[in-house]
């Protein structure tokens, strides 16, 4: 996969030295073995998902337990997400980290496509969590027993700054078979 030469949107300005790197990085031969196949990707997908919500739980418990050592299995955790996160970014070719101007018109509406997914699933998760609240609400309870609203803005903030790039990593698709040279 080459750099695109086109001008950035607004201007002429040139991929930077980090633009240049990044781009290096998330088009690395040498991770395509680990994202190469649909199942290979939600399998990511899933352990990043499972990931991220260890953690929330992690912190969740850290804040009501108010124990010091919970810190351990969050420091844990945080490792292999990082890691996920890297699988996923790697396996979208950077969609969602590079900069505008180092995508091709394909990988823009493919970075489109999936924010848009993101934004109807995002919107539907929090419709389901209002809808939560408030057939709570009518039926006598003050919210939901022993959690905090703040931890509900804290799920909620996770989930739609996440949805993109777990999109992106469902909606990505397959390399192409290399073409033989026969004779």
């Amino acid at each position: 996969m080459t750099q695109p030469t086109r001008p950035a949107f607004g201007g002429t300005k040139q991929a930077t030295k980090h633009d240049r790197a990044m781009f290096r990085l998330m088009n690395d031969p040498a991770g395509r073995p680990v994202f190469a196949t649909a199942a290979r990707r939600r399998a990511v997908v899933a352990a990043h998902v499972a990931l991220t919500g260890a953690t929330l739980a992690s912190v969740t418990l850290l804040y009501a337990l108010d124990d010091a050592w919970l810190i351990a299995p969050l420091a844990v955790l945080l490792v292999p997400w990082m890691v996920a996160t890297g699988f996923l970014n790697g396996g979208t070719r950077g969609l969602l980290e590079l900069r505008t101007r180092m995508l091709d018109e394909r990988q823009l509406a493919d970075r489109d496509r999936a924010r848009a997914v993101a934004h109807r699933a995002a919107t539907a998760l929090l419709a389901l969590a209002a809808a939560v609240f408030v057939l709570g609400e009518a039926a006598g309870a003050d919210g939901l027993p022993g959690v905090p609203g703040v931890w509900v803005l804290v799920y909620a903030l996770a989930a739609v700054w996440l949805m993109p790039l777990w999109v992106a990593g469902l909606q990505a698709r397959d390399e192409p078979a290399e073409e033989s040279e026969d004779g």
